[in-house]
């Protein structure tokens, strides 16, 4: 099957769906490829790198006819009306699509004939990260919003101390700890601002404190939906989380805002009055102004500076502004989903509605040139809530009883009675040496047993050191002319040994893990 590739006729949209690399993985899988002539100027792919991706010449540069008349129409952004026009009946087309706010490209795809999968439909669930393109450019387009914010700043980010004075570090607050929040707290930390970040699901505090942020808590928990996003807040929950975007947007320097809800307008959390008391100079990156923004000022595609002097940055191609590694990302997410629908490897696409992933991302379906529309798809149960409990769930097994206080009594009685006939009848220094042995089991166990798990370290090297001075009595002991003695005096050397040198290897590695390099 004939893969096209064609030039994405958005305006300003400079990535490109396969790059050379990831064209020639395409043609590993089977599939013959044709790249519209031009596509990847704007990704820094030039026509001759497609020309020369694979050797036996499956990669080729050609017309936008030939791509658009291949089985396999392969892009960035949803096809427009024309380009819908252009597909032969019964090829299939792969983009991204956001067929939840696009019913009427759903329709044209369904009367053209055609099968469509959606690249922005993969489910949350670990199968399918590798084709989720939604993360891999959110990842990219987070980086870039501190990239964004940090030039209309026009200050430094870290903190200094200098002769001529100190330099406070800019203050960064980021809303939402999805892949573009933490990318962005990545991003921020490492350049040497002072991060704090709030997210409605509390269990991502510790990713965000694991990026060097420092989470910011709201007295209520915020249930994750079955989809893996959070779900939309209450009025309850919307109060007390708007003093604290109102609290921490007034004390920052930029805030970077990436809160969105599927399928509908991103929710207004930064209100016209809280812009209005930031200071000046100050930046807002708004990464939800293709939905709306979050602020309230925000106008997508354009730069708005208030009367106080807040910046609003509504940039809605964040990722494409990095095109070279987007396009190969995105691509790489194309050969993934390549790889599933191409079990054979045999270049003939396969497509398995029975397989949850094929079947998220598949809006339309054609038959014998037939269209149907699959949108909206069943439910995936992707929550990481645990599962409720069973019905009728298996007994644990019952606690072991304790030792009662008879048994106990007993066993003292029987080790008293066993140290008395010692001490009664071996001749000496046996009994003395015996009786040492056992006062040391006793205090051995009362000590050791009730050392704190974070001591047990340190207490290496106590046993160490005891452990030394077994290694020096039984060295003692070695040369007595006695075989008994010696083989024991051997064992003990050879064990107390083992116990210090593998005592100190590990208080060594340990200690390691507290310094730094």
């Amino acid at each position: 099957m004939l893969i096209g590739i064609p030039q994405e006729s958005r305006p300003g949209e400079s990535l490109v769906a396969a790059t050379a690399k990831t064209a020639a993985q395409l043609r590993a899988l089977g599939y013959d490829v044709v790249v519209e002539t031009g596509a990847g100027a704007a990704a820094d792919v030039s026509d001759a790198a497609y020309a020369g991706a694979s050797d036996d010449g499956g990669v080729r540069v050609g017309s936008a006819e030939e791509v658009w008349g291949a089985d396999v129409v392969v892009k960035v952004a949803a096809p427009t009306s024309e380009e819908v026009a252009r597909l032969r009946r019964g090829a299939t087309v792969v983009s991204m699509m956001a067929p939840a706010r696009s019913p009427e490209l759903l329709a044209q795809l369904e009367a053209a004939g055609v099968t469509a999968l959606a690249m922005d439909a993969v489910p949350r669930i670990s199968r399918a990260q590798a084709l989720d393109v939604l993360s891999s450019m959110a990842n990219v387009a987070g980086y870039r919003a501190v990239v964004e914010a940090a030039h209309e700043f026009g200050r430094m980010f870290t903190g200094q101390v200098t002769a001529a004075g100190k330099i406070a570090p800019a203050r960064v607050f980021v809303v939402g700890a999805g892949v573009a929040g933490l990318a962005a707290i990545g991003a921020a930390s490492s350049m040497g601002a002072v991060v704090r970040a709030f997210d409605v699901r509390p269990e991502v505090a510790e990713q965000v404190e694991s990026m060097g942020a420092q989470f910011v808590r709201v007295a209520f928990t915020q249930e994750v939906s079955t989809d893996g996003y959070a779900k939309e807040m209450t009025a309850e929950q919307e109060a007390a989380t708007a003093a604290t975007y109102d609290e921490e947007a007034r004390a920052a320097d930029i805030v970077i805002t990436t809160a969105l809800i599927p399928g509908r307008p991103a929710p207004k959390l930064i209100t016209a009055e809280t812009i209005a008391a930031m200071r000046p100079g100050s930046v807002i990156v708004d990464m939800a102004a293709a939905n709306g923004g979050n602020a309230a000022l925000t106008v997508a595609d354009e730069r708005v500076v208030t009367d106080n002097g807040v910046t609003i940055l509504g940039w809605t191609d964040l990722a494409g502004r990095l095109a070279a590694q987007t396009s190969q990302l995105y691509g790489t997410n194309v050969v993934n989903l390549f790889k599933l629908l191409t079990p054979a490897s045999d270049g003939v696409l396969a497509l398995d509605l029975d397989d949850v992933v094929q079947r998220q991302m598949t809006v339309v379906r054609a038959v014998d040139g037939v269209g149907e529309t699959l949108w909206p798809p069943p439910p995936v149960q992707v929550s990481a809530a645990p599962a409720a409990a069973a019905a009728t769930p298996k007994e644990a097994p019952a606690p072991k009883p304790p030792m009662a206080a008879s048994t106990k009594l007993g066993l003292t009685a029987l080790g008293v009675l066993v140290l008395f006939l010692v001490n009664a009848t071996a001749p000496e220094p046996i009994p003395q040496h015996f009786t040492v042995l056992v006062l040391s089991v006793v205090i051995g166990f009362y000590v050791i047993g009730h050392v704190a798990h974070a001591l047990h370290t340190p207490l290496m090297s106590v046993t160490n050191a005891v452990s030394g001075i077994i290694v020096v009595g039984a060295l003692l002991q070695i040369g007595v002319d006695d075989t008994f003695i010696r083989v024991l005096a051997f064992a003990a050397v050879l064990l107390a040994s083992i116990n210090v040198f593998g005592g100190f290897a590990v208080t060594r590695r340990m200690l390691a893990m507290f310094q730094r390099s």
